[in-house]
């Protein structure tokens, strides 16, 4: 069924889009856009399903779970059961139960992770903030352009961090605001927090952003490194990178499941700790794999006692009906030193 418009003031053009033309939609007007399908409800999206073969053991259980979670969501963890030649009907035997097996695993290893990335992030802070604040003798270091390479993306991260110190519920940052009439956060003067203060504030994207831009000769750029266990400043702000991407998807609650992440984990040339056997794969680096083996060496690093590595092992050993190749667990994965 061809798709019907009924805009107002928009005009149809040949490659199915729409243009819209100046003053054509004014004060009081509004858009409709009507589409072919339909929405459905929770039994038409069951009976679908049971059409194109899949299996529902319990009804009411998969009622729920569409209930609380939706149709498109979840769909991306039953693609897998889709028949190659069809690309539309189930293979034999599948089943929503298994579905929600892969989801609900999916859920309780980004809660894994989540905890995991706290640690990197919270030591990640004291670090920068002790290693530059004792090199600079002061705490107002990171208004500094010289000890950063690229000036701009410097000033820039001065205003963001001003801008998130500024809008911080904290006690502390509104306190400093409230006692401090020369605060200013659009410019670099007036009166400016510390940076044992200010830093704390900062997101990991933005701690990841300012410890690659910042100078690569500083002592205090491969002192920070190394005490993550990563003897190359360069590998350790590329981890950082790749792990600042897996927060955003966690932190948004996407899926880690059957994903290619757009930043990998390069094995470190050089590391102090405990790491892999033998070289990530191309599979495993393009797979949540190489980032997870990357936070819980960095993990390791810094805590101990994280108890981050026995979670993910007792996750993946109460679900061995998961296809964890899927993430990038290949081969003899758990005889890598960091695993045992």
């Amino acid at each position: 069924m061809q798709r019907q418009l009924k805009v107002l003031g928009i005009s149809r053009i040949k490659d199915n889009r729409t243009r819209l033309h100046p003053g054509d939609l004014q004060s009081g007007h509004f858009l409709y856009i009507m589409s072919n399908q339909k929405p459905r409800s929770i039994d038409e999206h069951i009976c679908l399903l049971r059409q194109r073969g899949m299996i529902f053991p319990d009804v009411n259980y998969a009622k729920e779970c569409f209930g609380r979670i939706s149709y498109f969501r979840l769909k991306y963890y039953w693609n897998e059961f889709l028949d190659e030649e069809s690309d539309e009907d189930f293979v034999e035997g599948a089943s929503f139960t298994e579905v929600m097996g892969r989801y609900n695993f999916d859920h309780n290893l980004r809660l894994t992770l989540f905890d995991a990335i706290e640690i990197i992030e919270v030591a990640l802070r004291a670090k920068i903030i002790s290693h530059m604040s004792h090199a600079a003798g002061n705490g107002l270091w990171y208004l500094d352009s010289t000890l950063f390479e690229n000036k701009e993306y410097h000033k820039d991260f001065v205003f963001d961090l001003k801008y998130e110190f500024g809008r911080s519920t904290e006690p502390f940052a509104k306190e400093y605001i409230a006692n401090h009439p020369d605060w200013d956060e659009d410019s670099f003067d007036g009166d400016n927090p510390d940076a044992w203060m200010i830093i704390e504030v900062a997101t990991f994207g933005a701690l990841s952003k300012m410890y690659k831009n910042l100078k690569s000769q500083l002592p205090q750029r491969s002192a920070i490194a190394n005490d993550f266990g990563i003897y190359s400043s360069r590998e350790f702000s590329g981890w950082l990178e790749a792990i600042s991407l897996m927060r955003n998807i966690i932190a948004h609650h996407s899926r880690l499941w059957n994903r290619t992440l757009g930043k990998k984990a390069v094995d470190p040339k050089g590391h102090r700790d405990k790491w892999l056997n033998t070289p990530l794969t191309e599979g495993q680096k393009n797979r949540p794999y190489g980032v997870i083996s990357a936070i819980l060496y960095l993990c390791n690093a810094v805590c101990s006692d994280n108890g981050i590595k026995a979670r993910i092992l007792e996750l993946i050993h109460s679900n061995r009906g998961i296809p964890v190749q899927k993430l990038g667990f290949v081969g003899k994965w758990e005889e890598n030193p960091i695993w045992k």
